[in-house]
């Protein structure tokens, strides 16, 4: 008799196991994605959706650049950098340690904005941008 259930209790065990393994506790599928990173240099044009919204085209894809605060004029500058401190790539994700780096206002000397968060748009984000904001 004993040994049946400790059997019993094994098989609940592992069903249970079985069970739990199998839950989603919550993950949604963006964090199942691989990281996606690119390099600083990949990036081939910008649009600024606001003060504090950045879309960037890095070679065939699509990312939006949350900043931590607003970055004034920004969507007046024709031009626009990333720099990048602790690693050569930027990656989705935290935007610890990247920042837009633009021209300051009234053209004076560079303003430096720094990246709260770095999202991949997916084909079908991207299509629905208005054309002013695809970059």
């Amino acid at each position: 008799m004993e040994k049946a259930t400790v059997l019993i209790s094994t098989a609940v065990a592992l069903l249970t196991i079985t069970a739990c393994a199998g839950t989603d506790h919550g993950n949604t599928s963006a964090s199942r994605e691989p990281r996606r990173c690119f390099w600083p240099s990949d990036v081939r044009n910008f649009r600024a959706v606001n003060a504090t919204t950045v879309n960037i085209r890095a070679g065939r894809d699509v990312y939006r650049l949350d900043l931590l605060g607003s970055c004034p004029n920004i969507n007046w500058n024709e031009r626009m950098g990333l720099m990048t401190t602790g690693s050569s790539t930027i990656c989705v994700g935290s935007g610890l340690g990247t920042s837009v780096v633009t021209r300051g206002t009234a053209g004076r000397g560079q303003q430096r904005c720094p990246v709260q968060t770095i999202t991949a748009l997916t084909p079908e984000e991207v299509a629905a941008l208005p054309g002013r904001e695809r970059p």
